[in-house]
Parts: C-alpha cells; structure tokens; sequence
C-alpha cells in the first residue's frame, strides 16, 4: 500500500527532528574536492575516502595542483581505496576537462557534469544538492534500500526510485531528503537486522519482517543486574 501524503510528510518530519541539519560525511573543503571525494567513494566507504584524501587535499585542492600532482602520486595516496587505480586516472582526467573547457571551476550543469570521466548521474546529483544547494537525490545501495523495505518509492532500479522520491518528497523536505535517507540506511535501516525497536520511522514502514527486541539478558557489573536487550539478529 503506497504512503498517504500524511504518512510522507509524518516520515519525514521524524527524520528532521532526528537530525535537522544533516550534512555528508564526506569531507571536503569547496565543490571540487567535494567532486573528487564523491569519485574516489564509489564502492568505497565514506570514511575510507575521508582517510585517503585528508593528506591529499593538503596538496592537491584545485584541478591545477591535482593535474601537477600527476597520476602516479595521486595513485600513491589512495591506493587504499578499491579500484585505485581507475579512480586516479579518471580523477587526472576530469581535473584537466576542468580546465580545458570550465576555466577550473565545477560546473552547475548536470550534463557538463556527467561529460567528466568517472562521473554518473549519482555523483552529478550530490554535488548539485551539496555544493550548489539544488533539489536532488542521489540513490545509492543504502537510499534504494530504504526507499523498497519501507514502501517510501519502491522501484526496480535507482532511476525508478529517484524518479519516485522525486514525486512523493514534499517540496519542504526535498533539499536535505538525500542525506536524511541514506544516513537512515547506513545506520537504522542496515541492509542485515535493521534496528526496528529504536526506528523513528518504524509506524510508517511496510516491511513485513521488522526485527524485534530479544528478551533481556541479565548482564553481572560491579555486583548488580542490568538487563540489556537488543533487536533479534543482530
């Protein structure tokens, strides 16, 4: 059964109420590291990323000093990220696009962005919402996640489920939806044993299987009882 628009506005409200400004996770200092960062994260974890690049951006903050910089050092310090290697050269690449045809600067196009190596409409979408303050959602593993088990925008695919949220997101809510969500996944809605017992959105969701408190252990501290309880399966 789909969300009523109250049930959308109640779902979200919750949210905000949970985090009222909420921010990514990836660092950066101005839209072209952001842009750098979102590149490097694909398949990667956000603090992974947050690791590699806290030395490189000291050095390498802007298209010229990364295209300086060149592919082999830029290799060298994030080599501990997956697909590395790729990733350094697509990221060389679009620094020099950067400066070939966008004076240095990271466009606001959604088509110019999505011409640079390494960047697909995902990325394009979270670097419009975050460094230029543009309504969009960005669906990655966690946001579809949320977006099927809860009944929010169910969809086969990321562009059904963005096309989706896109619809149903009241407009109030449509600017910081995209980190609200994925936030929501990577720590509430996990993809093993959600935390349903402390979900604030818990009432609104339609998935069939929500996980339980286990009955309390009683665990021996400094001589008393504390019972402690978590939800099943996790």
């Amino acid at each position: 059964m789909a969300f009523s628009k109250e049930e959308v506005d109640g779902f979200f409200a919750a949210l905000k109420k949970l985090d009222p400004e909420p921010k990514t996770e990836l660092n950066h200092t101005s839209p072209y590291t952001l842009l750098v960062a979102v590149v490097l994260s694909a398949q990667a974890t956000d603090k992974g990323v947050n690791k590699a690049t806290e030395a490189l951006f000291k050095i390498a903050d802007t298209p010229a000093k990364m295209v300086k910089l060149g592919e082999a050092a830029l290799s060298e310090h994030i080599k501990t990220i997956g697909l590395y290697k790729g990733k350094a050269k697509n990221v060389i690449a679009l620094s020099k696009l950067l400066m070939e045809k966008h004076a240095g600067k990271v466009p606001q196009n959604r088509e110019a962005l999505e011409e640079l190596p390494g960047v697909g409409r995902k990325s394009a979408n979270v670097v419009l919402n975050v460094s230029f303050g543009e309504k969009t959602i960005a669906v990655d593993t966690h946001i579809f996640r949320v977006a099927n088990r809860t009944g929010l925008a169910p969809g086969k695919d990321v562009r059904a489920v963005e096309d989706g949220l896109m619809k149903v997101v009241p407009d109030k809510y449509l600017l910081n939806a995209h980190h609200w969500l994925i936030l929501h996944g990577r720590y509430t809605c996990t993809a093993r044993a959600p935390k349903c017992p402390v979900c604030v959105v818990e009432k609104f969701c339609r998935f069939p299987d929500k996980t339980k408190l286990a009955p309390a252990k009683p665990v021996k501290n400094s001589g008393r009882l504390i019972s402690r309880a978590k939800p099943q399966g996790s």
